[in-house]
């Protein structure tokens, strides 16, 4: 059948993780000293979402290449 969900599952967390590190890079750091013990949770929560998302596109063209 030819159907890999990998392909949009990764493209999706890819997608979200690159808004959600812009937006962690754009806001104001003043707002995580005063609500999030300093650290910026956007930033590294779109990090790991966008390290998930090339994670599933690269198996994805692992197995193009293999089968």
């Amino acid at each position: 059948m030819g159907l890999d969900i990998r392909l949009p599952v990764g493209l999706l967390f890819l997608a979200i993780g690159g808004l959600l590190i812009w937006f962690g890079l754009a806001s104001d750091p003043v707002l995580y000293q005063q609500h999030s013990l300093g650290l910026n949770i956007n930033l590294g929560w779109g990090a790991a979402m966008a390290g998930f998302g090339a994670l599933m596109l690269l198996l994805t063209v692992l197995h193009r290449r293999r089968g």
